[in-house]
């Protein structure tokens, strides 16, 4: 899944003090919120699948996977275009497809850690979110376009160290498979998804106009979905990545 909607583009974008999108925000999280409960019932939906039927998950995985990213570069397409009414069901589409592709770490995360593992990364995500709201519309123009640098290089750092990871482990899996790896990876990108939870209500009335909102909610949706998915992580690798006993 992108890590982010056209991030570096928005650094960029943000270079700028002047708002273009004054009350972008405001109209974009509602859809934020909206497409967290979408993906909550593909989580459910996937979860029931595992339980119910287990072979045909992974074919559906795959399936979903793939329209998943056609969906996400249709979906940006026409959110950045201001083609709204286009843009809300494939964007309801993407976060239910988001949902089921997550239920699988999700379900390791239970299996590992326990049911409170996923209430624990959900209401992190929920706390960051109220703080970075707060503060992050509050940034001056300094500390934003300093810390849309950072965490932009960091991001570029956490795709290179997972796309490692992901080839060692294919050639090298008793290197580059174990827990330890997996917890600096798990670390470096909870921290760098909570910058740029900070980053991305800093970026947004920068870079979006006011109708340009559903664009925004997406960007904003992908911080929050990722830091999710690294927070899981990072239990599931301070419990050794197995299963307890």
């Amino acid at each position: 899944m992108p890590a982010s909607s056209n991030f570096q583009q928005a650094i960029r974008d943000a270079q700028s003090s002047a708002l273009v999108g004054p009350n972008v925000v405001n109209k974009a999280l509602p859809y934020v919120g909206g497409g967290m409960v979408v993906t909550a019932l593909g989580v459910i939906g996937g979860l029931s699948i595992m339980s119910s039927n287990p072979a045909l998950f992974q074919p559906l995985f795959f399936a979903a996977f793939i329209g998943e990213l056609v969906l996400f570069f249709m979906a940006s397409s026409a959110a950045n275009n201001s083609n709204n009414e286009k843009a809300l069901p494939l964007l309801t589409a993407f976060s239910l497809l988001t949902g089921f592709t997550l239920s699988g770490i999700v379900a390791l995360a239970i299996g590992t850690v326990g049911i409170g593992a996923v209430g624990t990364a959900a209401f992190a995500t929920g706390i960051t979110f109220a703080i970075a709201s707060n503060v992050g519309r509050k940034m001056s123009d300094s500390v934003g376009q300093a810390l849309s640098g950072v965490v932009g290089l960091g991001l570029i750092g956490l795709i290179i160290a997972m796309v490692f990871q992901l080839i060692g482990g294919i050639f090298a899996p008793g290197m580059f498979g174990g827990s330890g790896l997996e917890l600096i990876i798990a670390g470096f990108g909870t921290v760098l998804f909570v910058g740029m939870s900070f980053v991305d209500f800093y970026t947004m009335p920068r870079r979006y106009n006011d109708e340009q909102y559903l664009a925004g909610a997406l960007g904003m949706y992908l911080t929050y979905i990722n830091l999710f998915v690294f927070i899981l992580r990072l239990m599931i690798a301070l419990q050794g990545g197995g299963r307890r006993d």
